[in-house]
């Protein structure tokens, strides 16, 4: 057996080293209890306001499961508010959440579709039934380990894949159309039911390389203010003073008159929209289109307005801003200036700000995109704040 030499050891540190760390170790700790105190407290403020919001929906909800349905509006809103419920933690035993499902089953059609009869929004009513009955189902597995909606939610898919603008319509990809969705087979794609339909999708397992997925990122990729290989539309040209990275809402927008017209400016709810999609279809950070998209929130992000629209969309703008930062995975947004925000933070703390006493959300000056409807808006609050509750 071979004698090893004892291992050297090392010299004490310097006795200021010591002192150093004697300060500098609490120093921390004090820093990290009260980081985790203000984050404690946010999530008590914000889980607040959740229950004052799910104490309002309450008293809203109508015999019949439903919360504002209209001819305009279908059963939009309740998919909306029932998923946004599911999300903040409402038990999905809660008869609240029971008779509005019931509501949804009975919107159930033939064709796999969810949506009201006779009504014009067939792919975004299924596309939002999708979404809420897959957090339904997944809620459901988790207390009772059964799916009821499994099969419906394979129907559904099915139909939305049915209504996407590709060759099963006689649509190549030489059309502008091509891998969009509107709100029904016959209207134009729009970015609006594109992120929806891919929010469907994914939640019904779809991965990022489905082909239904990738002909999607074709439409997407058209709607984006930045000339790339992936985006030679007429607009490009005409828009040549403000490719700036971010989305517009079609891809064929009025080009009349030689500036940047409201069908040509990017805006924030279909910038995130954009990006979100494009996430979704696997683009990396590296990719040209992630680039100038990023770069657009950066140069314009607020939680106080949907940027380059005002007061319009404004709620729609939350809940799609933080679905898509959270999908990024994204903690902080660093501004224009170089300044990082935490934008959970942020965002909860502005909607808490101008909540209302009974407990509601509301937008009178939108009622372009039903943002008039407190019940739609205090639904796409909730979606955005359960997404700003710490994990």
């Amino acid at each position: 057996m071979q004698n090893r030499e004892p291992a050297a050891l090392s010299p004490p540190p310097p006795l200021t080293s010591l002192i150093t760390m004697q300060r500098i170790i609490p120093l921390t700790l004090v820093l990290m209890l009260t980081a985790s105190f203000a984050v404690a407290q946010d999530a008590v403020k914000i889980q607040q306001s959740i229950d004052k919001a799910v104490a309002y929906l309450r008293t809203a909800q109508s015999p019949t499961g439903a919360w504002s349905v209209s001819p305009r509006t279908g059963i939009g809103p309740t998919t909306i508010i029932l998923a946004g419920l599911i999300d903040a933690g409402v038990d999905i035993d809660d008869p609240m959440i029971t008779n509005g499902l019931k509501l949804l089953e009975s919107s159930i059609r033939e064709d796999g579709g969810i949506y009201t009869p006779d009504g014009f929004l067939l792919n975004y009513e299924t596309s939002c039934a999708v979404m809420c009955f897959a957090k339904a189902n997944a809620a459901i597995k988790k207390k009772h380990n059964k799916e009821p909606y499994k099969e419906l939610l394979a129907k559904a898919d099915k139909f939305l894949r049915s209504q996407q603008f590709t060759e099963d319509m006689n649509i190549g990809p030489e059309d502008p159309r091509y891998g969009g969705i509107g709100y029904n087979r016959s209207t134009r794609p729009d970015m609006s039911n594109m992120q929806f339909f891919l929010d469907a999708l994914k939640a019904t397992g779809a991965e990022d390389d489905d082909p239904a997925i990738q002909k999607a990122l074709v439409f997407v990729s058209r709607c984006q203010n930045l000339e790339s290989e992936h985006n030679t539309m007429p607009f490009i040209a005409q828009n040549a003073e403000n490719l700036d990275g971010g989305f517009i809402y079609v891809n064929q927008p009025p080009l009349e008159g030689a500036g940047a017209s409201e069908g040509l400016r990017s805006y924030g709810g279909t910038t995130y929209a954009g990006l979100k999609s494009m996430i979704y279809a696997g683009l990396t950070p590296e990719d040209e289109r992630v680039k100038g998209a990023l770069a657009w929130i950066s140069k314009n992000y607020t939680v106080k307005e949907n940027p380059g629209r005002g007061a319009v969309a404004l709620y729609y703008y939350y809940q799609t801003m933080s679905k898509t930062l959270d999908v990024r995975k994204l903690p902080h947004v660093e501004d224009a200036d170089g300044k990082k925000h935490n934008w959970r933070a942020d965002l909860s703390e502005h909607l808490i700000s101008v909540q209302m006493p009974d407990g509601f959300w509301g937008n009178e000056g939108s009622s372009q995109y039903m943002e008039n409807d407190v019940n739609l808006v205090t639904g796409y609050v909730l979606l955005a704040l359960a997404l700003c509750l710490p994990e």
